[in-house]
């Protein structure tokens, strides 16, 4: 009613301090408001312009050449995260530094990397390069556009020593105290937006890596166990691929392999000492 009455009148409801519950605008704000009637002829279009950074135009360019010179396909695939949230819990009661979910993300997409090394490559034209070394990307957003900092070794560092390099990367990459060093050598990335409160999502391969994967939020929703309806912590990755490189059937594996690793994380543990 309010917003019918103050488009008739005319007036912007933005302008309208509102009386009613949480300061929601009601019809007797509008039959009161002072502020006058805004003529249609009175408005005007405006914009901003700001100059393209070079930080912005360096990733344009580097992700518009991949992905109209990569032919991307994407596969998608939820994991049950409730033994990695109570692994979590556990683990930072006696750890000496606190453990994100997305180092947990790492240090499992460097295990199933392991177990499938044909997705830690990169396509170098007229050859494939097979990295015997796994140096992980994580994707970190900044005021100027997105930082990728690189966790080096990821598949040989504890969950405590992931967590200690991604804080201090992440810090480095807002304060932008990054180093050439500190961004270069990635065979493989991780983008997590999980934490905005995203469910899906795709991204763009970061060059030279084959695939990027697209972490979402962790939802509770129903699902069956024991052929019982429960609620459950679920999480859905999507990995996008060069399909130069690596075939949907080796994107499917390395989804497999993560999956379990991320639904038994005593598997992770197991691998090295917190």
């Amino acid at each position: 009613m309010a917003k019918a009455l103050a488009e008739e009148k005319g007036i912007n409801l933005n302008t309208v301090k509102g009386s009613g519950d949480g300061g929601r605008v009601v019809k007797r704000d509008i039959e009161n408001y002072k502020g006058g009637f805004v003529s249609l002829a009175s408005m005007e279009e405006s914009y901003t312009e700001v100059p393209v950074s070079q930080m912005r135009k360096t990733i344009a360019k580097r992700l518009a050449e991949s992905k109209f010179s990569a032919p991307h396909f994407y596969v998608t695939m939820d994991i049950e995260m409730d033994r990695c949230m109570d692994a979590r819990e556990a683990i930072n009661k006696i750890a000496g530094v606190k453990i994100s979910f997305n180092d947990f993300v790492i240090k499992a997409a460097a295990a199933a990397l392991r177990d499938n090394p044909k997705v830690n490559s990169s396509w170098l034209g007229d050859r494939i390069r097979y990295n015997e070394h796994i140096h992980i990307g994580m994707a970190v957003a900044v005021e100027d556009g997105l930082l990728v900092p690189v966790i080096r070794f990821a598949d040989a560092k504890t969950l405590s020593q992931i967590a200690t390099e991604t804080k201090e990367l992440g810090g480095k990459a807002k304060d932008k105290k990054l180093q050439p060093a500190d961004w270069e050598g990635n065979t493989f990335t991780i983008s997590n937006l999980g934490m905005f409160g995203v469910e899906e999502f795709t991204a763009i391969i970061n060059p030279p890596d084959s695939c990027i994967l697209a972490v979402g939020g962790i939802k509770q929703v129903p699902v069956v166990k024991n052929g019982q309806i429960v609620l459950g912590n679920m999480m859905r990755v999507t990995l996008s691929c060069d399909h130069r490189s690596v075939d949907g059937a080796l994107a499917a594996k390395f989804l497999v392999s993560l999956k379990n690793y991320l639904e038994n994380p005593v598997l992770l543990l197991g691998m090295a000492s917190i």
